[in-house]
This record gives structure tokens, C-alpha cells and sequence, in this order.
């Protein structure tokens, strides 16, 4: 009966979070005789199952995780509501927030202008970004600043895009303009000796965009939807605001307070902070563009992914640039924008995402052409705050690298 109520009250969603019945799809393996070792359906069967126990217990909305081999999925979950207010529930056309993951997007883009010859990853972005001479280096010139280093995270930028604010709810969720950033630059700092060591900064990949704009004449979004997302065929993947036509797949995103998910809305403006973090996608796109990174598929598939960008220059980005953290488990470092990680001796490629209530991650492993994604809609607030979305997130990652990937080498 649920099912059939077009508009769900307010005091039902703490039961549609907890209930099994409601929220829980079957484990959904695909074809996974065809493409994965036969303990593999095991171990997903088990790993879906403890995540969506998790998720429940933890009253998370809505998520999807899926996992590829050759470009294709083997498995594909998906777990309760893309939008709670209308009964929509996540499924294969849901559309999610990527968030951060869209910095690799910049980082290809930056390598498709140099292998044309359009400019050098040692170049002073100050050559293309002239205004960025206003910032204090007590380091030395700020031609001393390259765009791999803004690539990398080494450039001494500071973290967050605003250095204040922000956390007011009539405050832009992100700097709208340019000229917004421009003002900033004279109270903005180098923080450390450029290419000296890792720290990431947000900023620091909006530069790097500027930088495009200048050289292409285009948008960001212009370029990009030009000459990634409508190669690779993501043709429902966007920025930013949703277009009519996919607004029925769109999820909403959700903050927990006192056991209520609190709806965000379904679209916000990331503004001139795009190219950090604009993406917008189903699982499907971002399953297209993993196979692109593998150089996976049919043979006239690869062709047009080299034609996108050569491979070498994709080996090129995973090149370690500087080494980011180590424990006994997990060493990560950084490429360019895409962080490298080695567990148990294996090696791992990708990037998460986390933005408004949205949290995400893309991982692949390029010797054996595999990959992981995963998506939740949902998060907590405050120290006390309800899911543990982040930690959720990480096991989740822990597990796939674990469990799931070695069973394909």
C-alpha cells in the first residue's frame, strides 16, 4: 500500500528507512558466470547483504553500488528511495551527485589541451590565470605555482573554496562567480613551498579550469559535455541544475536530524566551483566513462576512448606525484586528480565525492580492467548525527579492495 501513496507523510519516513520489506531488493548479479571467477557471487551476495543491513540500521534513504568487469557490470544494487516525498525508488536510471569524483574530469580535460600542445603541465598557471599574481607567496614568485602542481594538490592553495561563511542557509552553497574568487585573491596565501608536499585544495582545481576557459574559449561544462561526456555516450550525465526531461530520475538528498531525513532539494548550484564538483549521473554513464578509464569493451570502443585521450597520458595521471598517507593496511597517494592506492599489494585508481548529503566514490584496478562505484543520498549532522554516511563509505571501500577485487587476479 506504500507503494501506491503519491505523496509519502512526514511522520512515515523514520518507518520507510527501518523497514526491510520496504527498502530492501535482492542481491542483483549480472551475468556474473560470464565474467567473474565462481566465488565471486559469494562474496557479493554476503558483502551487499552486511551493506544493506548497515544502511538500514543507520536510516539511510537511498543508495546504489555496483560493481564492473571489461566495462560491464557483473552486479548492481540498488537500496530504497531516491525521493521519499514522491515514493520514487532508486533504481538503474537514478541519478546521483558525484561530487569531487567531477575533479577527474578537469584533470583529463587539462591532458587533452597538452597533448595538442596547447600548454605544459610545468607551465606557471599565472600564464593562463594571470590574476592569480595577487595571491602572497611567502615562498618566493607565484610563477613558481604550475598546473600540475594544482592537478596534484601541491600547490599550497587552502582546502575549502570560501576561507569563511558558508554555513548559513541563505548563504550560495558555492562562490556563483568568477570575479567572486578574484576578490579573494589578495587575502588568499600559499601555505607552503609549492610542490613541497600534498594538500588538498579545492581552488586549486578551479584555477586549473580557468585555465581551459582561457585557452579553449569555452565554459568548463562546454567543453567537458563536448569532449568527454558526449564521446563516452554519458549522454544523462549534467552539471548542475537537472534538465527537464531527467528531472523524474533525479535523486533527492537527505540530512538526518532527531531520526527524520530532511529533504535537501533535488538540484543546487555549484556554480563557479563546477569543475570541482558538478557532476551529476546514473550509474549507467558512470559505468561508461570506468570503461573508458580501463580501455575496456569492444574493439571500436577503445579506439574511440584513445581518441578521447591517448592511453599513455591516462598512465600518465596515475603516476605518483606525491605520497598523501600510509597505515598498516592502505598507502594513498596522489597522481594527477586521481589518488593512487595501494592495499595488500594491489594497486587501485579513483577518487570519492561528498557534497551536500550526497556521498560517492568510483575505484578501478586498470590491470585487470575492474572497477567499483557506489553512491548514498544520505547523511547525518553534527557529532551525534545520524547515518555515519563517511564511515559507511569507507568500510564499503575497505571490503570491495578486501574481498572483491582480488577474486580477479
Amino acid at each position: 500500500m506504500c507503494r501506491s501513496l503519491p505523496r509519502l507523510p512526514r511522520w512515515l519516513f523514520p518507518v520507510l528507512v527501518a523497514c526491510p520489506g520496504l527498502l530492501l531488493l535482492g542481491p542483483t548479479l549480472l551475468r556474473a558466470q560470464d565474467r567473474a571467477p565462481a566465488s565471486f557471487a559469494q562474496a557479493w551476495v554476503r558483502l551487499s547483504t552486511e551493506l544493506r543491513d548497515t544502511l538500514r540500521s543507520q536510516g539511510m534513504v537511498g543508495a546504489a553500488w555496483a560493481f564492473v568487469r571489461e566495462g560491464q557490470p557483473v552486479a548492481w544494487e540498488t537500496f530504497g528511495y531516491a525521493d521519499l516525498e514522491t515514493g520514487r525508488r532508486v533504481d538503474s536510471a537514478t541519478i546521483f551527485h558525484w561530487g569531487s569524483v567531477t575533479k577527474t574530469l578537469t584533470g583529463v580535460a587539462i591532458l587533452q589541451l597538452r597533448d595538442r600542445g596547447l600548454l605544459g603541465l610545468d607551465d606557471p598557471v599565472v600564464r593562463y590565470v594571470p590574476e592569480l599574481r595577487q595571491v602572497y607567496n611567502p615562498y618566493g614568485s607565484m610563477e613558481a605555482v604550475t598546473l600540475r602542481q594544482l592537478l596534484s594538490h601541491t600547490a599550497g592553495f587552502r582546502g575549502p573554496t570560501w576561507p569563511w561563511g558558508g554555513d548559513q542557509p541563505w548563504h550560495p552553497h558555492e562562490p556563483t562567480r568568477w570575479e567572486q574568487l578574484v576578490a579573494m585573491m589578495p587575502y588568499t596565501e600559499i601555505l607552503f613551498p609549492p610542490g613541497s608536499r600534498y594538500s588538498y585544495s579545492n581552488p586549486g582545481i578551479v584555477f586549473a579550469a580557468q585555465a581551459l576557459e582561457r585557452l579553449t574559449g569555452e565554459e568548463w561544462e562546454v567543453y567537458v559535455e563536448k569532449n568527454l561526456l558526449r564521446p563516452l555516450g554519458m549522454h544523462r550525465s549534467y552539471f548542475d541544475f537537472t534538465p527537464r526531461h531527467l528531472l523524474g530520475d533525479r535523486s533527492n538528498n537527505y540530512t538526518v536530524r532527531d531520526g527524520v531525513p530532511i529533504p535537501n532539494g533535488l538540484d543546487f548550484d555549484t556554480g563557479i566551483t563546477v569543475s570541482n564538483g558538478g557532476l551529476n549521473a546514473p550509474l549507467g554513464d558512470m559505468i561508461r566513462y570506468l570503461a573508458f578509464l580501463t580501455d575496456a569493451g569492444r574493439p571500436e570502443a577503445r579506439t574511440l576512448y584513445r581518441q578521447v585521450l591517448d592511453r599513455s597520458s591516462l598512465e600518465e595521471m596515475w603516476r605518483e606525484q606525491v605520497a598523501v598517507s600510509e597505515n598498516a593496511t592502505l598507502r594513498e597517494a596522489m597522481g594527477l586528480t586521481f589518488f593512487l592506492l595501494d592495499h595488500g599489494g594491489l594497486r587501485y585508481i579513483g577518487h570519492t565525492g561528498s557534497q551536500k548529503a550526497f556521498q560517492a566514490f568510483l575505484y578501478f584496478d586498470p590491470e585487470v580492467r575492474t572497477g567499483a562505484l557506489a553512491a548514498f543520498n544520505t547523511t547525518g549532522e553534527g557529532p551525534q548525527g545520524r547515518p555515519a554516511t563517511r564511515a559507511i563509505l569507507n568500510w564499503l571501500r575497505e571490503r570491495m579492495f578486501a574481498e572483491i577485487f582480488p577474486l580477479f587476479r
